[in-house]
């Protein structure tokens, strides 16, 4: 074996530890300055309008398109989840409370099926106005959905203001989306 070779063998190994190592110091000193927030996910739709789409009902509710959401009479919330999907059964008390507190709150089913939906509202709630069904999962992409639950704020002129990706909680509604009611409201 070549000086050369064995050098390659040993040192590329080794800057790739070392880059490692650096990132995730990085990851660490962003972290102790709270400055790391893995929800903070980029989205290109903040500050735009949702892409053009047209979603079929499901589970006996009423579907939406782009036009139904493009001047709501005040902000609401899309509610991407599905049946299949834990932290959407985790939130779901948490939505029925916004729901009930006034908040209007449409959801869009990800690749999922009526029977299965209905079961999931029936144990869980629905705190839906309108649901959808993105059987096919083309309007989650075009939308830029990274997964399931993920919520988007809307204000009244049909601009989504924020994006959530994961499982909303109380202290998330308390330190964003209330500020977030209050300022479009």
């Amino acid at each position: 074996m070549s000086p050369l070779r064995r050098r390659l063998l040993f040192g590329v190994p080794l800057v790739l530890a070392v880059a490692g190592g650096e990132g995730f110091y990085v990851l660490l000193r962003r972290m102790r300055n709270n400055e790391y927030d893995p929800h903070a996910l980029p989205s290109p739709l903040i500050g735009k309008r949702p892409p053009a789409f047209s979603l079929p009902g499901i589970a006996g509710m009423r579907g939406f398109a782009n036009t139904d959401i493009a001047a709501p009479p005040r902000p609401m919330l899309v509610n991407w989840f599905a049946s299949w999907c834990m932290p959407c059964a985790e939130e779901a008390p948490l939505l029925g409370q916004l729901a009930a507190g006034g908040l209007s709150i449409w959801g869009i089913a990800y690749e999922d099926d009526a029977k299965s939906l209905q079961a999931f509202l029936a144990q869980n709630g629905n705190p839906y106005q309108r649901l959808a069904s993105d059987a096919s999962g083309t309007t989650a992409i075009n939308w830029g959905v990274y997964g399931v639950p993920e919520t988007y704020f809307i204000d009244k002129s049909g601009i989504v203001r924020w994006r959530y990706a994961g499982a909303l909680t109380p202290e998330i509604v308390k330190s964003t989306l209330n500020p977030l009611l209050e300022r479009y409201s």
